[in-house]
């Protein structure tokens, strides 16, 4: 240490101002202290900044007799500054290896193996770096269906913590799958990770959730301030106070009633962090990061509090710096964002707050860059953007990065074990059942999950509810996605006749869901129905002019085809509600000639339809949500211990009839569609030009030729991976099977 005493004293420093200097040496002793104390505490002054201070005081006191040519040094703290990376990962949704396990093939496009690579990367390029997860984990894909089917021994590590611990991750949150197994389940995976995991707006109901969390608590802690050594632009250690809060949709509690009734419950995430986010700037935070695994949400002023998309509201709430979101597997910053108020895209901020969104399945990488500048003893954002790198280049469709060996190796056991999980055998089809088709036209792999839910909920019927029909309602959960790109090219199940293993089972239902049966009246089941039609584009029927079919922001997963009545679906009319079920036209009705014939012949329809009463058998998540007309707690009369991929098994293997003794199937299921619903044929003075896209290859081609109920023409392959199609819905040429 420098000796300022003499220097002082020479420059004829006050006698006063001499005992408070060597009285500020002797209390700071910074010659005493190590690197790592005066890291963790930020009240002791190093060597460095302790020599700043005596030389700014010095010259300020001698000023009077320095001569006028030496020149005066005067550091100052405002120089400083900090650049700082933080990276995340979200939704990933166990899909950890580069793998496609329906199709049993290498996938470039996605895979944490790959995002890997591009963390090593974007980690070298700077000095400081942080990285998180954001939640949607454990399910999603075969890999998160095998360990949760055989279970954590004591002690046992998750394949995919095994895999993000040697990543180093410094913090994590929870998204609502990670509910889809239970609380147990989670604890158990959730204590092998080597990094924290924080949520803030879930809290515990129960006696006691897990081991020292018990009723009122937090399930996991809020938030997390996490020193953090940096180096700075001089090339010393700082200390940055990172706040981390984490946040997940409040609508885990619908979605996954089974686990969370009476467990948990949920507080809003715009409420929950104007609560928080002070009380973590008071504890001293020089950053508030957070982990929202919520989508964009509405851009409005007074954003519903419960809402389930929440992150342009959270931009508004003070003190927050950053909003890593997900959820919605949708990419920010992206141009279709662009017209948003308050939105740059090129520097990705919503408000002025650093956003970012980076798909799913970990097929992009989200980025935040933030220069921090120093004042006092804390610091202050100067500048910050947003961006996301993917792992694929879908323009010349080539990968960008290769699989991370670090990944590989640790997923190892956990990649093995799910190739054979999904090799158990469970039936035999008799003919192809295919997703090309199942937006435009009632399909096979729609109709056999339909079917499977109506068998299994009518063998548990209790007797009071045996009066109503009774429906079922499924999705094509696997249908080309937005389009966007060759990864969604492959999104289509893909199951040819013959034997069938659980890998096909999977394909066919994706999700965990339980299955459910609802209540519903003839007039809500036409809304349902109605809401599920936003999944088209309105055709104008005086334009000759290309037109697109499907509107591809209305999830493939929300639409709805109901079986057991009959329906047709007008597209020339304007839709009655939008993708959430938000009324949008009263007057609208693109549901036409609705129906039910029960089993004596009578058919019901119009009023009389209307005024009818049925079961419904869905999916937990369709039931609780009450986002379709006929949904929501109310309305659930049934809830089945099993999953509707279990109900889908048990119906194949029971249609395919294996026979033990003499080792084969002496059956098979006949997966058809029914053509309970159509679209209805339009009518137009001009030739009309309506185009859908759906996969290219030949097996996609050669399913069309030989499936398609309206004549089909394929114009043009696409970069995307996806071909498009004109279809004919006039009725002049109409080709119905």
């Amino acid at each position: 240490m420098i000796d300022f005493a003499p220097y002082l004293l020479a420059k004829g420093a006050s006698h006063l101002s001499f005992i408070f200097l060597l009285y500020t040496a002797r209390l700071f002793r910074p010659s005493r202290l190590n690197k790592e104390e005066q890291r963790m505490n930020p009240r002791i002054v190093s060597p460095l900044r302790l020599s700043t201070l005596c030389l700014a005081l010095a010259a300020s006191l001698t000023a009077c007799s320095k001569p006028d040519d030496t020149p005066t040094i005067r550091p100052t703290t405002s120089d400083i500054t900090v650049t700082l990376r933080v990276l995340e990962t979200t939704d990933l949704h166990a899909n950890i290896m580069d793998y496609n396990y329906y199709t049993g093939s290498t996938d470039a496009t996605l895979g944490l193996a790959r995002t890997a690579s591009l963390i090593a990367a974007a980690r070298a390029e700077v000095q400081n770096s942080v990285l998180v997860d954001n939640g949607d984990l454990i399910q999603g894909s075969p890999l998160g269906d095998y360990i949760a089917h055989k279970g954590l021994a004591a002690g046992e590590v998750h394949p995919i913590m095994q895999a993000m611990n040697t990543l180093n991750y410094d913090v994590a949150t929870l998204g609502n799958h990670e509910f889809n197994f239970g609380l147990d389940f989670l604890s158990q995976t959730v204590a092998g990770a080597n990094f924290p995991y924080i949520s803030a707006n879930v809290y515990c109901e129960a006696e006691q959730c897990r081991d020292g969390v018990k009723r009122g608590d937090h399930l996991y802690p809020p938030y997390l301030i996490k020193k953090t050594a940096v180096t700075d632009s001089a090339g010393n250690t700082q200390q940055l106070n990172i706040g981390y809060i984490g946040f997940v949709p409040p609508q885990i509690l619908q979605w996954d009633k089974q686990h969370l009734q009476g467990v948990v419950s949920v507080a809003s995430i715009l409420e929950t962090a104007q609560q928080l986010v002070p009380q973590m700037k008071a504890a001293g935070a020089d950053l508030v990061i957070v982990l929202s695994h919520s989508g964009l949400g509405q851009v409005t002023d007074t954003p519903d509090p419960q809402a389930e998309h929440l992150a342009y509201a959270l931009s508004r709430v003070p003190g927050i710096n950053a909003i890593l979101s997900g959820h919605s597997h949708s990419l920010f910053p992206d141009a279709r964002y662009q017209d948003l108020p308050n939105v740059d895209i090129s520097r990705g901020l919503i408000n002025g707050i650093p956003t970012v969104i980076p798909g799913r399945w970990g097929d992009h990488l989200g980025v935040v860059d933030f220069t921090l500048k120093q004042h006092g003893t804390s610091w202050q954002v100067q500048s910050a953007t947003a961006k996301v790198l993917p792992v694929f280049d879908n323009s010349n469709n080539q990968a960008l990065v290769a699989p991370h060996a670090g990944i590989v190796a640790a997923i190892a056991e956990g990649h093995q074990g799910t190739i054979a999980f999904m090799q158990r055998p469970i039936g035999v089809a008799a003919s192809d059942m295919y997703s090309f088709l199942a937006q435009v036209q009632d399909d096979p792999t729609v109709q056999i999950v339909a079917d499977a839910q109506r068998v299994r909920v009518a063998a548990i019927l209790p007797a009071e509810l045996q009066q109503y029909p009774l429906l079922s309602a499924a999705a094509p959960f696997k249908a080309g996605g937005r389009r966007s790109n060759t990864s969604d090219a492959e999104q289509y199940v893909q199951v040819p006749k013959g034997e069938l293993s659980f890998r096909n089972a999977a394909d066919l239902y994706l999700y965990p869901n339980t299955l459910v049966a609802v209540k519903a009246s003839g007039a809500e089941i036409k809304d349902w129905l109605e809401c599920a039609a936003n999944q088209f584009n309105q055709i104008d029927l005086s334009s000759s002019a290309p037109q697109q079919l499907i509107n591809t922001q209305h999830q493939t997963y929300n639409f709805d085809v109901i079986n057991g009545v009959q329906y047709q679906i007008d597209v020339s009319q304007p839709a009655k509600f939008n993708q959430r079920c938000e009324l949008v036209n009263a007057e609208a009705s693109r549901i036409v000639n609705l129906s039910y014939t029960n089993a004596e012949g009578k058919v019901f329809s119009g009023a009389a339809f209307a005024a009818k009463h049925f079961l419904v058998a869905t999916n937990n998540y369709r039931a609780f949500t009450g986002q379709f007309a006929g949904t929501g707690s109310a309305k659930v009369v049934l809830e089945a211990p099993d999953s509707n991929r279990e109900a889908l098994v048990d119906f194949i293997a029971k249609q395919s009839s294996y026979d033990a003794t003499s080792n084969r199937y002496l059956a098979a299921v006949e997966p058809a569609a029914d053509n309970n619903w159509q679209l209805m044929p339009l009518q137009s003075a001009v030739q009309l030009d309506i185009r859908f896209q759906t996969q290219d290859s030949a097996i996609a081609e050669n399913f069309v030729k030989t499936q398609q109920f309206w004549p089909m023409t394929k114009l043009s392959a696409l970069p995307t991976g996806f071909a498009e199609y004109r279809i004919d819905l006039q009725q002049s040429t109409m080709t119905a099977k």
